[in-house]
């Protein structure tokens, strides 16, 4: 038996965006658990920038995988956290090895075919993210800011680390569009044996509340909704996101 307070918590980051922009979640939610939290870059993305990005969320899963394994905290079970892309490889994680996965929080989700295309990414957005590969790196996560977040005028402090981070480690242009290619095609999986929650933000711009609460009734499994915040809920409300993940996740047993 694994103690329940052994199993590490993993944060999963979407698409272009790095392990860095979790921002003040993963010291908060270090704060109010026992567990281990860990987080990993997938391929293309922040620590990893260099890789070239896979065109699947499989192969974007196992770019996470393998650094988890590789990790002295993991004793063969995890708590996967998710958002947006993460949650795909999380679902996927969770499909391809139900034994390493405690329990699956997915935060701002969808998938094909329980949610339309106009839907997964909201069609308003379709000439703004054309034109954004036009865009300096600078204005590019200005756009991003605009589109994740209900309260971007409150975060230009956070505005200046994301231009800072994109100098650091660039997401190349031809990385993001492998992303979002694997992202357009994740298809849903069978609802997982473990612990889920969905979580979502009503005021999300980028993708429509609605693909959560779809994916919530497909799989019959509890769905909580922020009232404002955007599709980046761990940016514009860490300290609700913390506590709905805390409670969640201290009411999970021990596992074998």
């Amino acid at each position: 038996m694994v103690l329940a307070s052994a199993v590490p918590v993993l944060l999963i980051r979407g698409l272009t965006r790095e392990q860095r922009h979790w921002g003040q979640l993963r010291p908060m939610l270090a704060q109010q658990l026992a567990n281990p939290v860990l987080s990993f870059d997938f391929a293309g993305t922040g620590q990893l920038w260099q890789q070239r990005s896979p065109c699947s969320i499989s192969a974007l899963r196992q770019s996470i995988r393998a650094q988890l394994q590789q990790s002295p905290l993991f004793y063969g079970k995890v708590h996967l956290v998710a958002l947006s892309l993460g949650a795909m490889l999380a679902a996927d994680w969770a499909t391809q090895y139900p034994r390493e996965v405690a329990s699956l929080t997915l935060i701002n989700s969808s998938a094909r075919p329980l949610s339309p295309f106009y839907r997964r990414l909201r069609w308003q957005n379709y000439l703004p993210l054309l034109g954004s590969m036009l865009l300096t790196a600078a204005q590019r996560e200005q756009l991003i800011l605009r589109l994740t977040s209900a309260a971007a005028s409150s975060h230009a402090d956070m505005l200046a680390k994301w231009q800072l981070w994109q100098q650091q480690c660039p997401v190349s242009t031809g990385n993001a569009l492998r992303q979002l290619w694997a992202a357009s095609r994740f298809r849903v999986t069978p609802a997982p044996r473990c612990p889920v929650l969905i979580l979502s933000s009503l005021g999300d711009k980028l993708v429509s509340p609605q693909c959560a609460t779809d994916l919530a009734n497909h799989w019959q499994v509890p769905h909580i909704q922020h009232p404002w915040a955007g599709h980046d809920l761990a940016l514009d409300d860490p300290l609700w996101l913390c506590q709905q993940l805390a409670a969640f996740l201290s009411q999970q047993p021990g596992v074998d």
